[in-house]
């Protein structure tokens, strides 16, 4: 869930140069991100650890990060987790906020979401450099992947992997969601 606060004159720029923590800037409002329950940390962690030990195993560099900032065409955002390839990081590592959205992001709802606005975000990071968008869904046990040319969905039972970044990882549905 976001969650309005009451800011004068915070604008793009002010978030860019000193992005607060647990908040974004949507629509040219600071927001507080909140709604968060032990579920939802519980996957952010757990996903967040299966890239990074990926990455390690696979050889094929980068990190992972949650609640990264970054800016999208027009918003400042904050994933749930995202990953950063090796380019990024040599080219990037040392600013606030990743000016672009990183390739590979995860946004897990809260119960308090609209599944609307998680697919508006999706489109919005699509939009801006982002080649991947997982929607996890936990009270539903689904997750859905979208990439600039389809979206595909997966339920319990189902093994979900990566499609256009972090290529081969792989993970169950249930494994990620228990």
């Amino acid at each position: 869930m976001i969650l309005a606060v009451n800011t004068e004159k915070f604008s793009l720029e002010d978030f860019i140069a000193n992005p607060p923590e647990h908040q974004e800037w949507v629509d040219g409002k600071l927001v507080e991100t909140k709604g968060i329950t032990i579920k939802h940390s519980r996957i952010q962690s757990k996903l967040s650890r299966y890239w990074g030990n990926y990455l390690n195993e696979s050889g094929q560099g980068g990190d992972v990060g949650v609640e990264l900032p970054c800016q999208t065409t027009k918003q400042g955002r904050r994933p749930d987790v995202a990953y950063l390839t090796p380019e990024i990081l040599e080219q990037f590592e040392d600013i606030a906020v990743l000016p672009q959205s990183p390739p590979l992001i995860a946004e897990i709802a809260s119960p308090s979401d609209a599944a609307e606005d998680l697919f508006a975000k999706a489109e919005e990071y699509l939009q801006s450099s982002c080649q991947e968008v997982w929607l996890v869904f936990p009270e539903s046990m689904r997750i859905l992947i979208i990439t600039p040319g389809k979206t595909l969905a997966f339920s319990v039972g189902d093994e979900i992997s990566t499609q256009t970044a972090l290529l081969g990882f792989q993970v169950s549905v249930a494994e990620l969601l228990g």
